[in-house]
């Protein structure tokens, strides 16, 4: 919660974990801080598919895109709800799956965001999957199967790919979208912006892009990761105006 304000109708940053086999916790997080300092509420949820235990792990498997993506948005009614955010000012943030479930929010679960902003986010999951299997060097691999679990899916062939890819549903967006990408992430590969960038201004959608040089995929680099933030707030600020 932003400091200043009162925890009434705030602009609200769902800001999304990536792995997805991570989770948030109540401990200092340096990117939630720097959007709190802008006068906005951050909501950081650990979704189903988050590793708080075996069980709630258990529970995102073959929900990536479904169930994985409207816990999200549930969160933001339950705040709106409470009378805590104004449901009209929520933009949604994340990196890696976070970035993901970024564009998976104005393409899969439209009319709940206002923007949104993907850093090293996934695009085109079957392009994803064939990528993960040409690095790995075989199709039948210990990470497409760990990836397939969560999707739901049997590999970069299976046509339930174009119901959650973002890619595959580019009518949907209405609303600004900002990528944000490191030129060496070699988790996610800078394409996964560029194709998404190039498909976007194509519709004509209002989209951005920025490339991060000599960044890898964990912002590792100070300089990069503040231009991260600072064209993650201008396009917020721009957006999504906090007060």
């Amino acid at each position: 919660m932003p400091r200043a304000a009162a925890a009434r109708n705030l602009a609200l940053i769902v800001l999304t974990h990536g792995g997805p086999a991570a989770r948030d916790t109540a401990d200092f997080d340096w990117w939630a801080q720097a959007l709190a300092d802008q006068n906005y509420a951050v909501l950081r949820p650990n979704y189903r598919g988050s590793d708080l235990d075996r069980r709630f792990l258990a529970a995102g498997f073959g929900e990536w895109g479904r169930k994985m993506q409207t816990d999200l948005s549930d969160g933001v009614r339950y705040l709106a709800k409470e009378g805590i955010v104004d449901p009209a000012r929520v933009c949604i943030v994340g990196a890696s799956y976070g970035g993901y479930a970024a564009l998976a929010g104005v393409t899969l679960d439209p009319g709940v965001y206002r923007c949104a902003i993907a850093v090293a986010g996934i695009s085109d999951l079957k392009r994803w999957l064939d990528w993960v299997n040409t690095k790995n060097l075989q199709s039948h691999n210990v990470s497409q199967r760990y990836w397939d679990r969560f999707m739901g899916v049997s590999g970069p062939g299976d046509p339930l790919l174009d119901a959650i890819s973002p890619i595959k549903h580019l009518a949907a967006v209405n609303v600004p979208v900002l990528l944000i990408h490191g030129r060496d992430d070699t988790v996610v590969p800078f394409e996964q912006s560029s194709v998404m960038f190039d498909a976007l201004r194509r519709e004509k959608k209002d989209v951005e892009l920025v490339t991060l040089q000599h960044e890898d995929h964990w912002l590792s680099r100070s300089e990069t990761r503040l231009q991260m933030l600072q064209a993650s707030v201008a396009f917020l600020r721009a957006h999504n105006p906090p007060d």
